[in-house]
């Protein structure tokens, strides 16, 4: 023991949490969140104190033991619509990489955006004895989301949001504004939106950024349904075709709804940008490779998910929730052309 370190008693026996904390004048679980790395108050001054005291006495952790106590599985549920949207597998894979290295597993399992399997699945997840869920199917209604804040299950919303649960989010909405202001700026001056499912707080976000910026410049919005697949995106390009006036440019809430109106309106021989500019959202690997390549809204996704495990270690911590919210960044390439 380095001179000046306060002792334990000597018992002849392993060290343990008691001793640490008797040692230190510090309570058993003030010395637990010192030794534990994942949590926020490992990186403080008074926690190095503490393990440098736990080195001191010779204290050694049994990390097996540790999570038999608390009942910890070290895995975390991951809850996404589907894995064939691009989106959502490249959010997994990023989730998955930041568990590895937080010394955590990820298991995941698809809700196809309906809530009752969504329910089905994510009791499923729990009945795994995951430590906790991370979902990107919150719906503006609550469903299993407001099962989970009543149950006190640790969860974390990621892309999506609802209630009072801690999310980790992208700003939807300066989305929706960079992305119609990039249209304005470039002289479109019928601009229209192929909207997501009212159901999810993303495509309402980058709605409301959309109308923002043309409440701005003093125009009216065109909104066109669709959800998040190519197939709605083909839906919303004959449906655009059809408008007369035409608009000269749109914005769609996500690069696959992008990718299903640029197939279908290409098919009926209009010229992208000359005659339609098209902005989507999200910049999966495919925007960059199209014959033109699509201007998006880049979504930071390693951030995203990193701040999701975060929020999810702290609330098993007991730590209070709270929204950790990212800022998108407009990506212009070969669809959009200024007119005038």
């Amino acid at each position: 023991m380095s001179e000046g370190t306060p002792g334990a008693p000597d018992t002849g026996t392993r060290p343990t949490i008691s001793d640490v904390a008797s040692a230190a004048g510090v309570s058993k679980s003030t010395v637990s969140r010192a030794l534990n790395p994942e949590h926020r108050f490992f990186r403080s001054p008074s926690a190095a104190r503490i393990r440098e005291i736990a080195e001191g006495v010779g204290y050694e952790p049994n990390p097996v033991a540790a999570n038999l106590r608390r009942r910890q599985t070290n895995t975390f549920g991951v809850l996404v619509p589907r894995l064939t949207d691009t989106v959502m597998a490249m959010f997994y894979e990023e989730v998955a990489t930041v568990c590895t290295r937080r010394g955590y597993h990820a298991l995941v399992a698809t809700s196809h955006d309906e809530p009752e399997l969504e329910r089905e699945n994510g009791r499923m997840l729990l009945g795994r004895r995951v430590d906790g869920l991370i979902l990107t199917t919150a719906r503006t209604e609550g469903g299993f989301c407001q099962e989970l804040l009543e149950r006190g299950v640790p969860h974390v919303l990621a892309m999506r949001t609802f209630g009072d649960s801690a999310a980790a989010v992208g700003d939807d909405r300066l989305g929706g504004y960079l992305a119609t202001r990039h249209l304005l700026d470039l002289g479109h001056r019928r601009i229209a939106l192929v909207a997501g499912p009212a159901y999810a707080s993303s495509a309402l976000g980058r709605r409301a950024g959309y109308e923002d910026a043309l409440r701005e410049a003093g125009l009216p919005a065109i909104v066109l349904p669709s959800t998040f697949s190519m197939e709605s995106g083909e839906e919303a390009g004959r449906a655009l075709l059809a408008l007369d006036p035409r608009p000269t440019a749109v914005f769609a809430v996500n690069d696959n709804t992008a990718v299903g109106l640029l197939s279908a309106v290409q098919r009926a021989g209009v010229r992208v940008p000359d005659e339609l500019s098209v902005v989507g959202y999200n910049d999966i690997p495919l925007a960059a490779r199209l014959p033109v390549p699509l201007t998006t809204i880049r979504v930071p996704f390693t951030e995203i998910a990193g701040a999701a495990v975060d929020l999810l270690i702290d609330a098993g911590a007991g730590v209070p929730p709270s929204t950790r919210r990212f800022a998108p960044t407009l990506i212009p390439r070969g669809t959009t052309l200024r007119v005038g």
